[in-house]
């Protein structure tokens, strides 16, 4: 596939403003990716109890929640938020995102998917609990694990080893970019709260951006 024409050097600013022309470009499919996804990203198991209920069953019903949300966190969620992931490098790479890639992950790769998930949250859990630190480098490290999985058909081991390769020196620019993802959520809010929504699209455009023109220079076509 020949270089795309606007692509970018892996910069904070050029890749927030590349994510910028890919919202615009593929609001609508992208809006549907972050919709989907979304609702697997905390809290969609939440229940009002009323006050005649024992404690006891109270309890039960907390731990049977309490389950239920780490399954899907564990084994439902990485499938729409890696296929989401594609479609967005779909869309840097200016092709039409393909809606077939949030549900595909349960046909086809799902044991991937679902381990280097398992890998990717391990390590940076590891590096949280040890000294905050690490784990924050470890979390940009390893930040294009998704979209290795799902671009390349990389293994967990691979997926980890080829984006601590490619994030070798642009650490800081990740981590950048992360601070800045922060401020753009936040502007998201303020604008009457539905701005979340570009938002997001934005901060994923943004990082599927990095991804791309790091692939891209580092001699790692698609």
């Amino acid at each position: 596939m020949e270089t795309l024409q606007y692509f970018h050097r892996p910069t904070i600013s050029e890749s927030i403003g590349n994510g910028w022309y890919v919202m615009k470009k593929y609001f609508l499919w992208l809006f549907l990716a972050v919709i989907i996804s979304g609702i697997f990203h905390g809290g969609p198991f939440q229940q009002n109890y009323e006050g005649g209920q024992s404690f006891p069953v109270l309890g039960l019903w907390i731990i049977v929640l309490i389950l239920i949300g780490i399954t899907v966190f564990l084994l439902v969620k990485p499938v729409f938020s890696f296929g989401a992931a594609m479609m967005f490098v779909q869309g840097v790479r200016d092709q039409k995102p393909e809606l077939r890639y949030l549900v595909s992950g349960f046909k086809e790769n799902y044991l991937n998917i679902v381990l280097a998930h398992l890998l990717r949250v391990a390590i940076v859990g590891i590096g949280l609990v040890a000294l905050v630190i690490p784990g924050i480098i470890f979390a940009c490290r390893l930040a294009f694990v998704p979209y290795l999985v799902m671009d390349k058909g990389l293994d967990p081991v691979q997926s980890v080893e080829e984006s601590w390769r490619l994030t070798r020196g642009y650490g800081w620019t990740l981590f950048g970019l992360g601070l800045a993802s922060i401020f753009i959520f936040i502007g998201g809010l303020i604008c009457l709260v539905v701005g979340v929504f570009p938002a997001m699209i934005l901060i994923n455009a943004s990082f599927a951006s990095m991804y791309q023109a790091i692939l891209t220079e580092k001699g790692k076509m698609p």
